[in-house]
């Protein structure tokens, strides 16, 4: 079994864990062409990826930089470092 080690409660099987996607900045002031590329493509290739992981039990979400390639977890990221601010 494939565990997490969750930086707030140990190690986790990662049948708790539920895979979003990978964390990527929407364009704010795009044309339809721009979004219809932003929905629908990803990066895809094997390497380091951040990724967006929400931990059932807890409720709590997480950001992993993850080498897709190896399928190993280099480290937890702090959600203030993935934060961007949305134009009012």
């Amino acid at each position: 079994m494939k565990v997490f080690d969750c930086p707030v409660i140990g190690p986790r099987p990662i049948s708790e864990f539920d895979y979003i996607g990978e964390v990527r900045r929407p364009p704010m002031d795009a044309d339809e062409p721009t979004w219809a590329a932003y929905v629908f493509n990803r990066q895809g290739a094997p390497g380091l990826l951040r990724e967006w992981w929400y931990h059932r039990p807890t409720g709590r979400w997480y950001v992993m930089e993850r080498d897709t390639l190896k399928d190993e977890v280099v480290r937890f990221i702090d959600l203030e470092e993935v934060r961007y601010d949305i134009p009012a």
